[in-house]
């Protein structure tokens, strides 16, 4: 099995889309009914869930005449924010097929498959021609992907001079090993994780510039005390979050990413990159 199907294969769910028809319909919302608003628990899956996205990408100075980049996609749920927030077009771009698959009938339910268009592939190998994009984003991707620099020489390529690129994903902030399992890996084996210096060289290396940093640690532990006071006296999750994605190892994963950050190992940071003209 080579990297990119152990990823696949750590991602994948098997019955996803059933899942979150249930998740809907449990909330007494048929799924043809559904908002992209109804969705968002499950589709955002990084830290911080939609606040975050909506963080991110308010940086981005999104037009409605823009044609956008989703890296590593999922499911789609930052594409179909958006769709509907700044009226953008928005290819979406992920290694695991169920994501796709699932996202694109999310896109159908809620309308608007006609502004987005998710794509089986890999980020190291867009299958897009040079220039086609007017912006870029990704959020909780390069942990997966060790060459950071071969990933932002393939995303400078496919990007108008001028275009922004955002970048919301964890990174290392200390040398300590980490405890695993994580959401974004079982084991060390595909896990990629790069100091934020690492990431400001291989952008520079690929022909982008201005690289503002922010670090959201603050942002992140708040999260989860919040997260853990809403789940606290449950007998049972909510229909839709995250634990839908992950399955039964979501407690196990999500105690280990809270352990990871309390220990300051990591950190979910932001990036702003401008490819150069």
């Amino acid at each position: 099995m080579d990297h990119a199907e152990k990823l696949s294969a750590h991602y994948a769910h098997g019955g996803l889309l059933t899942a979150i028809r249930a998740g809907l319909e449990a909330q007494g919302i048929a799924p043809e009914n559904a908002s992209v608003e109804d969705l968002a628990p499950v589709d955002e899956f990084h830290i911080g869930g939609r606040t975050a996205t909506a963080h991110l990408l308010g940086q981005l100075a999104i037009k409605r005449s823009d044609v956008i980049l989703d890296i590593g996609c999922g499911l789609g749920g930052a594409a179909r924010f958006v769709a509907k927030t700044y009226g953008a077009r928005v290819v979406g771009l992920d290694l695991t097929a169920e994501y796709i698959e699932t996202g694109q009938v999310l896109c159908d339910w809620v309308g608007l498959s006609e502004r987005i268009e998710l794509v089986h592939g890999s980020a190291l190998s867009v299958p897009f021609e040079a220039g086609h994009f007017d912006g870029a984003y990704m959020m909780h991707v390069g942990m997966n992907i060790d060459d950071k620099r071969s990933l932002f020489a393939e995303i400078s390529r496919v990007l108008k001079p001028g275009a922004k690129f955002g970048i919301y994903d964890i990174m290392q902030t200390n040398d300590d090993d980490l405890a695993y399992p994580v959401p974004w890996a079982t084991t060390s084996e595909t896990s990629w994780l790069a100091r934020p210096d690492a990431y400001r060289t291989a952008l520079e290396s690929c022909g982008f510039s201005e690289v503002r940093e922010n670090n959201r640690h603050a942002f992140a532990m708040e999260f989860f005390k919040k997260m853990k006071a809403a789940n606290a006296g449950r007998d049972a999750p909510p229909p839709l979050g995250l634990h839908v994605l992950m399955q039964q190892s979501a407690p196990e994963k999500i105690a280990n990413m809270v352990a990871n950050l309390a220990a300051d190992r990591i950190a979910p940071v932001e990036m702003l990159a401008v490819k150069e003209g």
